[in-house]
């Protein structure tokens, strides 16, 4: 009588164990797709933005080196004028901005990812 009871809470105890894990996977799996789904959302709404911003800004460089062209009376000079200044902002990126940029996007994204 005992041995049944011990045999019986034996078989609960493992149905039970079983049911638990098989919850825990099933919450990390939903946990898993729920992380990935935003990271995947705001990966595509930073390239939406970022191409937008990329044709506003092209379209306004022109605007810009033909406004200096006009000024300064040559035609290719606005343009080299606005080509430099793109390229004194990429060596600057390049030489003092790396630090500060991976500090950035680190802060950001350890906040998303964790406070969720």
């Amino acid at each position: 009588m005992a041995f049944e009871k011990l045999s019986r809470s034996i078989d609960e105890l493992n149905y039970n164990l079983k049911a638990f894990a098989h919850s825990n996977a099933e919450y990390y799996k939903l946990e898993f797709f729920k992380q990935a789904m935003k990271g995947a959302i705001g990966l595509v709404q930073g390239l939406l933005l970022g191409i937008f911003f990329i044709f506003a800004l092209i379209l306004l460089s022109v605007a810009v080196a033909i406004l200096i062209s006009e000024a300064i009376g040559t035609p290719s000079s606005g343009y080299f004028i606005v080509g430099g200044f793109y390229f004194l902002l990429f060596l600057g990126i390049l030489f003092f901005g790396r630090k500060p940029i991976e500090k950035i996007l680190l802060l950001k994204v350890s906040r998303k990812f964790f406070n969720d």
